[in-house]
């Protein structure tokens, strides 16, 4: 066991703090929202909080788009504010994981101004400038949200790259003094008090040469490129090994093998990273995310039981179902069909994620059940991602008719995860006073925090169970990981070992009985389930039962 290592027995809660709750009426959540809900996170049991961006943005990609690192978006509050929420998470035990947002800028930050400005500006090898290529972009490279990668820029006539939306200009690592200029940003939130950062796609700082060569050619691979580990060891030795914090870089495309590095158990990198590997399961070939494909069990076993074992001893695991950019996992992985349903599927899903080894993040609302909302036409949508696919897959290619689309957008689109988040039955769901930026899921007269933090029986009551008995048992921290009945297409059964003791977690992802197989054997000392009564013969619908023997 190494040094510094609370995150490896920490349970970490997202917010999304536009969505998470609104002190003043303007229907936009903040920071002050977040300090009057402190108390309730502290009940859930949870001892660290990530926030996604609050800095300063011109919000077109809410938040992550950063036109000022050391400022807070006034939307949110001040940093007064911020400071005071600080300080009140800390009084109660909570940590403060912040977002960094470090691949991209905005168009509209300062140094990017000045990068476009003229062709000989200091700033200009800030970000990558490219020619164009025979009267079009430098090549072909596809950007994350639809389109083009390259956007060109009439001032100076060249194109800069974006990974994401236009007005997300990528930064140019291979520039140490651009590296300089983000840990000086990193050390400032540091010596304010703040106990990590979650990297957005730090996977994607190193860029190959083919990527942004002016050639056009069709672009290489956007992740883990040449020098990304290099900048992480040289980002860790200068910043992130002189403070007692956690790091958990999102890290798309990574392989088991690449997370070895960026994880590895000697702490040059990070100390987790998100891989996305799971999330993408159940995508279409020809149109991505935006599908109805349901995934397949086994699939899904299969690729997070060989992030167990590939880990194991290497690197520490990040374990999620669903996050801001995901659709709520109960809608995709549990059935919400009805409410019986939706309460225990969500309670199976939590001790599946919960029981395995590495650290397991709960996204707002997936605590209380959230799930997707009604999405009926794009007026109900908000996000930059969802509008780009529409115009590429339904109006340029035609590949989706208006009616699939939508209906793909409802399964699976990033506003799903974006609906405020659900307090009690009054209006807005408790969220605001105001016209909340994007609506509540008409669902919140059920599905409340209000309504659940009493009852034994709720979703929030069987989370917080799940995150007390991480804290009592060292086995369901450490003990390693064994999957049972891998090709099973209903049953997902695994062991975990530590210090003498074997815990058994058997999980039914499906909503009939199924007879119980010799290796879910109802034996040992039950820890938790979902049912109240369970049987010896048979493993009852969408049930998770853990037993200590």
């Amino acid at each position: 066991m190494g040094k510094k290592e609370w995150w490896k027995e920490a349970v970490i809660y997202q917010i999304y703090p536009r969505s998470f709750k609104d002190s003043t009426g303007s229907g936009e959540g903040d920071l002050k929202g977040i300090i009057s809900k402190l108390d309730y996170l502290k009940d859930l049991g949870i001892d660290v909080i990530w926030l996604s961006p609050v800095y300063a943005s011109p919000m077109v990609d809410n938040g992550y788009d950063i036109s000022n690192y050391e400022a807070i978006n006034p939307l949110f509050g001040s940093m007064a504010d911020f400071d005071e929420m600080l300080s009140e998470a800390h009084k109660r035990g909570i940590k403060i994981v912040m977002d960094l947002v470090v691949n991209h800028s905005s168009d509209e930050h300062p140094w990017f101004i000045e990068s476009r400005s003229s062709r000989d500006n200091p700033k200009r090898d800030w970000y990558i400038w490219r020619d164009g290529f025979n009267g079009g972009p430098p090549n072909q490279l596809r950007s994350v949200f639809s389109g083009s990668a390259w956007q060109f820029d009439e001032k100076t006539a060249q194109y800069y790259l974006h990974l994401f939306a236009s007005a997300q200009p990528d930064l140019n690592w291979d520039n140490p003094a651009v590296r300089d200029a983000v840990y000086r940003m990193m050390k400032f939130w540091f010596d304010k008090g703040i106990d990590g950062f979650r990297m957005d796609v730090i996977s994607m700082i190193s860029k190959f040469p083919a990527t942004v060569a002016a050639d056009g050619g069709k672009g290489a691979n956007i992740c883990n490129g040449p020098h990304v580990h290099e900048y992480l060891e040289e980002m860790n030795k200068k910043v992130l090994s002189h403070y007692d914090i956690m790091t958990v870089g999102e890290a798309a495309g990574v392989t088991i093998d690449e997370a070895k590095r960026y994880a590895n158990a000697e702490g040059t990198e990070l100390n987790m990273v998100f891989q996305f590997e799971h999330v993408g399961i159940d995508e279409d070939a020809e149109t991505g995310k935006w599908t109805l494909k349901r995934y397949r069990l086994r699939d899904l076993k299969k690729v997070l039981s060989a992030w167990e074992t590939g880990l194991e001893g290497k690197a520490w695991n990040s374990l999620f179902w669903d996050n801001h950019d995901q659709p709520r996992a109960v809608s995709r992985f549990g059935d919400d069909s009805t409410e019986e349903l939706r309460q225990r599927s969500a309670k199976m899903l939590a001790v599946c994620l919960h029981m395995m080894k590495g650290t397991p993040y709960i996204y707002q609302g997936e605590e209380l059940g959230m799930t997707n909302t009604p999405i009926r036409s794009l007026e109900d949508c908000r996000d930059v991602e969802i509008f780009n696919a529409w115009k590429e897959l339904v109006e340029e290619k035609k590949i989706l008719s208006p009616a699939e689309m939508l209906a793909a957008i409802a399964a699976r689109g990033r506003d799903n995860a974006r609906t405020p988040m659900q307090w009690d039955d009054s209006l807005n769901a408790g969220f605001s006073t105001g016209k909340p930026w994007i609506p509540a899921n008409p669902n919140y007269k059920t599905i409340n925090a209000a309504a659940q933090v009493k009852d034994p029986a709720s979703v929030y009551s069987f989370y917080k169970k799940l995150i007390r008995l991480r804290k009592e048992y060292p086995v369901i921290v450490h003990g390693d990981y064994e999957v049972l009945l891998p090709d099973d297409e209903r049953l997902w059964v695994y062991r975990r070992h530590y210090g003498g003791k074997t815990l058994l977690t058997v999980c039914n992802f499906s909503g009939k009985k199924i007879s119980r197989p010799s290796e879910a054997k109802a034996e040992g000392k039950l820890l938790v389930s979902n049912y109240d009564s369970l049987s010896a013969s048979e493993i009852l619908p969408w049930e998770g039962s853990v037993y200590l023997f």
